[in-house]
């Protein structure tokens, strides 16, 4: 591309005279500017650099240097990456927009039947990358469908690694309805500035970006003194098996950007957990009342939209008691409880059964504080209406009954872990949150599966003790058996210093002229099993996280500033002296 530019150079090096000697590093008002006047005039990237030293004298050494194949360094290698991730973002929308929606296509949920490594929705998935990085002229490297790697090799042998997940939650299909339209959860819609789909956001809008990202850095010629090393997992959502194998066959990278979190920069995260309650099966009398099903999330690391139990009896006198009863406390209990969030119910009768329906707001596990969790409240619904201290029950004693007594003595509508008598918080990385979500029967059992999210302060086994501890003295104080399966990850805090870390913050900073400072997270990735780990995006501060959710989405401003910001993140961190 360096060839194109030279004719250019007479024509700047009359800007450059009257330049000044050093341009300022670009910032959002003078960015927006050159992308405005850009707008108006579809311009090549030569043309984009000139124009921009034209409206920006300061900028007309850089662009010359850039233009003659010179060194670029400091500022001004860091305008030229910056005006380069600013034509990407003008350029490759619809590029970007595109290979997103055939990711989100391919429903790479995992089958607890298949393993990921043969799910031919990830064979599919790799398929796709691999025609990218031949496309865009990058290296491509299959790890046996657990990792798919794009590499863009630098001057010498070091890397930096950029980690993203092509794996995605599960969905339940019927909560994906936007202005009563009903979407398909594996075709991205947009509805205004709104990419519905899952994976929009987490992580397939990242891949798609950093790949254009990476096809830019090497269409511009820009020198890499490190490579760039890609490394896409297929696991992250399920606990990271892939990566875990991948490095048993693969030297990692010593520095690594993940692209699954936030902005501005992610330097700790909490510790994810899921507390497994079982309760074996109790026959019962078909003929009178009994909970019969129940459900929420679609994953314990997810808060439902939604939570549904079914009531079944042949005694049509008995069952139309309930409706009776559930129908009079309905109102009275919403009204009650809207304090904690707002709720609906819905309660639909037939012969033979009764259908309850509390809907809430869905949000991401790690983050129970952005939704409203319905399967406490019908839990909550259940015991208070049908179940009462005193008197007799009007649903039989069985596994959901039990199930019902045992989130709301438990866990009830707090998420602090405030039932259990385990609350506590970190100043920097928040509060533990402990959500019941997920609830499977099978096996002869029901499980109840609540998502923990530990912060520092307290280690995984002294949580673990003390969460077992206060659900053992329910269970004894109640008289209701449950087995208990509790596994608990750590928490990580690290503490990045040097050019790496400030060089991100600048990044976004500039960009988007918010505050720009190191920041923690509930959620839980795959930076854990990375050395030297930043997660740089893609939510953005101050807004609902809408991965995980029952209506994942991912805003097009968003994805322009990712465009932008990745690409200029993949040419300065590339060309630090020195990381730390």
């Amino acid at each position: 591309m360096k060839t194109v530019f030279r004719h250019t150079a007479i024509a700047l090096g009359i800007a450059l005279a009257a330049a000044g000697a050093h341009a300022q590093l670009l910032q959002k008002p003078a960015l927006d500017a050159i992308a405005a006047e850009a707008v108006k005039t579809p311009a090549t990237f030569a043309q984009f650099l000139q124009n921009a030293a034209k409206q920006d004298k300061s900028l007309a050494p850089a662009v010359q240097r850039y233009t003659q194949g010179a060194l670029l360094q400091g500022d001004d290698l860091a305008n030229v990456a910056r005006l380069l991730g600013l034509y990407t973002r003008l350029t490759q929308e619809h590029q970007v927009l595109s290979s997103i929606s055939q990711m989100v296509a391919l429903p790479t949920v995992r089958d607890a039947k298949v393993p990921p490594h043969e799910s031919p929705a990830i064979i599919d998935f790799g398929r796709m990358v691999e025609k990218m990085a031949q496309d865009f002229g990058l290296q491509y490297r299959n790890v046996d469908n657990r990792i798919f790697e794009v590499t863009l090799p630098g001057k010498g042998t070091e890397e930096f690694g950029i980690l993203t997940h092509a794996d995605v939650v599960p969905v339940v299909p019927a909560e994906w309805v936007v202005d009563g339209q009903q979407l398909d959860p594996f075709k991205v819609t947009r509805v205004g500035d709104k990419l519905y789909g899952r994976g929009t956001i987490d992580d397939k809008g990242s891949i798609a970006t950093v790949l254009y990202a990476m096809k830019a850095v090497k269409q511009s010629q820009l020198p890499l003194q490190r490579g760039i090393r890609l490394m896409i997992e297929t696991t992250e959502e399920t606990g990271g098996d892939a990566m875990k194998y991948y490095r048993d066959k693969t030297k990692l990278p010593d520095y690594n950007i993940v692209l699954d979190s936030k902005y501005p920069a992610v330097v700790a995260e909490k510790g994810t957990g899921a507390i497994k309650a079982s309760f074996a099966d109790v026959k019962t009398d078909p003929q009178q009342p009994a909970i019969t099903a129940m459900a929420g999330a679609a994953s314990a690391n997810a808060i439902a939209q939604t939570a549904t139990a079914t009531i079944e009896a042949g005694n049509a006198a008995a069952l139309a008691a309930v409706a009776q009863k559930l129908q009079a406390a309905k109102d009275g209990f919403v009204a009650s409880n809207q304090q904690f969030g707002k709720f609906s119910v819905d309660l639909v009768s037939s012969a033979n059964k009764i259908d309850i329906k509390v809907t809430g707001s869905s949000a991401h596990g790690s983050r129970p504080e952005e939704g409203v969790n319905p399967v406490p409240r019908l839990a909550l619904l259940l015991q208070s209406a049908l179940m009462p201290a005193q008197g007799q029950p009007l649903v039989q004693q069985n596994q959901y009954s039990e199930a019902v007594r045992y989130i709301n003595g438990v866990y009830g509508m707090d998420y602090f872990g405030k039932g259990l008598n385990v609350a506590y918080a970190d100043d920097f990385m928040g509060p533990l949150t402990i959500s019941p979500n997920l609830i499977k029967p099978g096996n002869g059992q029901l499980e109840v599966t609540a998502n923990a999210r530990m912060p520092r302060g307290k280690s995984p086994e002294q949580l673990k003790a003390e969460v077992e501890k206060g659900i053992a003295n329910w269970s004894a104080a109640t008289q209701v058996p449950v087995k208990i399966d509790y596994t608990q990850g750590n928490w990580m805090a690290r503490d990045p210093k040097g050019a790496w870390l400030s060089t991100l913050l600048n990044i976004f900073g500039d960009t988007t002229g918010l505050d720009a400072k190191p920041v923690p997270t509930a959620g839980s990735t795959t930076a854990k099993l990375m050395p030297n780990a930043i997660n740089f995006g893609p939510a953005m501060p101050g807004k609902k996280y809408t991965a995980h959710n029952a209506l994942e989405y991912k805003e097009v401003p968003d994805l322009q500033a990712d465009m932008q910001m990745f690409t200029e993140m993949l040419v300065r961190i590339g060309n630090l002296q020195q990381m730390q």
